[in-house]
């Protein structure tokens, strides 16, 4: 089931884009910089968010400003110690933790609501069948408690390794593992009956 989350997600994984220099560039302020780190990360961010907000796209864009937004203030405290891309995921990390702490307080129970209801509305039963399948992924992967849910977004949307996993989440690598081997366990209970759908 999780290899079908790359097929899902329509989006490959990509490689550093951004070099050091326009880093620099943007910690001292220049515009031009900050739109090109905007333009090379914008979709990695949303699709992250996507699948940690459980599929619902306005709470995505949403943090997807509110990680833009951030880096944009806070790039100065970048230091080079890590990649690039693992101070970034920390910050996707905490806004989608904040966003879904504000879910709970002023939107209970309302998420998945709207999903249903637009897909009641789709009238090809191939792409129908699709986004159903993606929701359930979705659904299934916000269920998780964020302990496991980070590790498989991370591994299976992100498609980062083990130590990168460990660094952005600050735990060892033997926890990582751990924490997927119990998220591939929690969402093959969920998803089992999505078994071959695709295949």
């Amino acid at each position: 089931m999780l290899e079908q989350m790359a097929v899902i997600r329509g989006q490959p994984t990509v490689n550093e884009p951004i070099d050091g220099q326009t880093i620099a560039a943007c910690q001292q302020g220049d515009r031009e910089a900050l739109r090109l780190l905007f333009e090379a990360y914008r979709d990695r961010v949303y699709s992250i968010a996507v699948y940690a907000m459980g599929g619902d796209s306005s709470a995505a864009a949403d943090v997807t400003q509110q990680v833009f937004v951030k880096l944009m203030t806070r790039i100065g405290q970048f230091r080079g110690s890590s990649e690039f891309t693992t101070w970034l995921h920390r910050l996707v990390v905490n806004c989608c933790l904040d966003e879904r702490r504000k879910q709970r307080r002023f939107v209970p129970l309302a998420e998945f609501g709207l999903t249903k209801t637009s897909r009641r509305q789709i009238s090809q039963a191939t792409t129908y069948a699709r986004r159903e399948l993606a929701g359930q992924v979705q659904a299934a992967i916000a269920d998780l408690k964020p302990k496991l849910r980070w590790p498989i977004l991370l591994k299976y949307v992100e498609g980062l390794s083990y130590e990168e996993i460990a660094a952005v989440l600050g735990c060892s690598k033997g926890t990582v593992a751990s924490r997927l081997n119990r998220g591939h366990k929690a969402l093959a209970k969920r998803l089992g009956h999505l078994r071959g759908q695709f295949e």
